[in-house]
């Protein structure tokens, strides 16, 4: 799996494609710019050629637009992003903070695989837009290379999406470690130590427990090659108890760690169980199956393009859904 195509939806809000190195043909052809708050303003250049900075693209977006109304930004590329992190771009961000006093929702690197392959995306320190926009309710971030996340204190943030191949374990003992009493929904792709996932599953132990979650009801800890560890810990876990989404989708789930999650604490009150991209047996699928589904519960067991290799020693490779 790999990411072919930029956010269609944010915050609620379609898109809207600001004009940019990309989208300059659309303001010759007299587009008609849409009401400030009615859309997610998508800011970006060309990560490779660019004439110019992510920082003038939103200087002249700062300049055309009624940004006292603007609801959600999001970040597309900025330039060679595969080499520099976005430094400069949260530092134009936090500039303007007077500028966007209703923005509720930031999505920064909403990059494809023919811009930034999911790995090369740099990022660094992001905590500096919670600081910065105390009402915002929405974070979502593309990329671990670099990515660092110390531990915080916000009262408003509901959402919290961090998308990576290989999220470093410093980022995620961060936001294990931070205190987010509104937050609802927590969604982190742990990915592969190939391209630098280094958590492991006792690490994770705050999100079990949940104490600092205290309104949490969707938690995602996916795309993980130490899923079946997670499902294990799961099982027993406090938080478990009150979420209304369990995802634990994208990685090398196998019978162990689905039997563990299965025969451990009750699930029936979940309204969904993703599962999907996973290397589990027709039995426990339909196990699975038979015993959450007739409680309502809805089970994503798609397989999706997981593919296995194995060796001629016998030596079975498994893969998460979004590596590279």
């Amino acid at each position: 799996m790999t990411i072919g195509e930029h956010l269609q939806e944010f915050h609620g809000l379609p898109v809207f494609e600001f004009w940019n190195a990309y989208g300059r043909s659309a303001k010759a052809a007299g587009a008609v710019p849409p009401e400030p708050g009615s859309v997610a303003w998508r800011i970006a250049v060309d990560p490779y050629e660019s004439d110019e900075s992510w920082e003038d693209a939103f200087a002249r977006f700062l300049d055309a637009v009624d940004t006292s109304g603007v609801r959600a930004l999001i970040v597309g590329a900025w330039s060679d992003a595969y080499d520099s992190g976005p430094e400069a771009v949260i530092g134009a961000l936090v500039a303007a903070r007077d500028r966007l006093p209703a923005l509720r929702a930031v999505f920064l690197g909403d990059m494809m695989m023919e811009e930034c392959e999911i790995s090369w995306i740099n990022q660094g320190d992001v905590t500096p837009l919670l600081a910065a926009f105390p009402l915002l309710e929405e974070l979502g971030v593309r990329g671990g290379t670099g990515l660092e996340f110390p531990a915080v204190r916000h009262e408003r943030l509901r959402k919290l999406v961090v998308q990576t191949g290989g999220m470093p374990a410093a980022a995620v003992r961060g936001v294990a470690a931070s205190d987010l009493p509104a937050l609802v929904h927590l969604d982190l792709w742990l990915g592969t130590s190939d391209y630098g996932g280094d958590a492991e599953a006792g690490g994770l132990e705050p999100f079990f427990a949940g104490d600092r979650l205290p309104a949490l009801k969707y938690l995602a800890l996916r795309n993980s090659e130490i899923q079946d560890e997670v499902c294990a810990r799961l099982a027993s876990a406090p938080v478990v108890a009150r979420l209304e989404v369990l995802d634990v989708s994208m990685g090398v789930l196998t019978d162990d760690g689905a039997t563990a999650l299965l025969t451990g604490q009750p699930l029936t009150h979940l309204k969904k169980l993703d599962l999907h991209h996973n290397y589990l047996s027709a039995a426990l699928r339909t196990r699975l199956r038979e015993t959450l589904e007739p409680a309502g519960v809805e089970v994503d067991l798609d397989p999706d393009d997981a593919d296995s290799d194995e060796e001629e020693d016998g030596t079975v490779w498994r893969f998460v859904a979004v590596g590279e």
